[in-house]
């Protein structure tokens, strides 16, 4: 079985230490990048467009 790609770099990982990545520069890298918050789960909005600014708050009673 070949070796696992790296999930950053998608090289292939060789060294089993760094899984899921093939090195430690590609560890730091990817934990860079989510204290960056450069990756997002794809979301709706959670304001509705139609809806104004300075509309109340809908509450049931």
């Amino acid at each position: 079985m070949p070796d696992p790609l790296c999930v950053f770099c998608r090289r292939r990982a060789v060294d089993p230490a760094w899984r899921p990545f093939c090195s430690e520069r590609c560890k730091l890298q990817d934990l860079a990048r989510w204290a960056d918050c450069a990756y997002r789960i794809p979301a709706e909005p959670l304001t509705d467009p139609e809806e104004p600014d300075n509309a109340e708050p809908h509450t049931e009673r």
